[in-house]
């Protein structure tokens, strides 16, 4: 008789059709800080009575995304060998490669800042919309995350709320130095 897998019956507090658990923790971490990066590049960027130049913004989001996820990985592989962790560590190449969701969350706003190169809206435009966009993300975020984790509606919506406090905290500080 050929041998069978045993059964293996889905945890009744995971939600369907959510995340699988170790995409959600990676993007909660390495996503919530991706868009925070975003947020405050583009306020940053966004001088009052400067000359606008949305596609050298747009190339600074990029880079200092590819910068952070880079420095980032690479400190993981440093606190590892520092810790002494196991022989079963992976490549620096991995760890690096590894902060991916950190990358494609400033995307939204670097497509964004291009498209006020193309002149399809402004600068202060896409600067808003990013901004509004990546709070919200942060919110879709925590709630995935939170509902991944078995959190029921209400506690998951208070932790995307938490998230979102994030972006607000970016949207008021640009608002008070412009």
């Amino acid at each position: 008789m050929p041998d069978r897998a045993p059964d293996v019956r889905p945890d009744p507090a995971a939600p369907r059709g959510a995340l699988h658990p170790r995409l959600a923790e990676r993007w909660l971490f390495r996503g919530i800080y991706g868009l925070v990066l975003a947020s405050a590049m583009v306020a940053a960027l966004d001088v009052p009575g400067g000359e606008a130049d949305p596609g050298q913004d747009a190339l600074w989001v990029l880079l200092t995304a590819l910068a952070s996820g880079a420095a980032h990985g690479y400190a993981h592989v440093i606190a590892q060998r520092a810790s002494g962790a196991g022989t079963a560590r992976p490549s620096r190449a991995r760890a690096v490669l590894a902060e991916w969701p950190l990358v494609v969350a400033v995307l939204p706003t670097v497509c964004l800042l291009l498209g006020a190169v193309a002149e399809w809206w402004t600068e202060d435009t896409a600067v808003d919309v990013a901004l509004l966009f990546n709070t919200v993300a942060l919110f879709v975020l925590g709630v995935s995350a939170a509902r991944t984790a078995g959190l029921g509606w209400l506690s998951s919506c208070r932790a995307g709320f938490m998230d979102m406090l994030i972006g607000l905290v970016v949207i008021a500080a640009d608002a008070l130095i412009e």
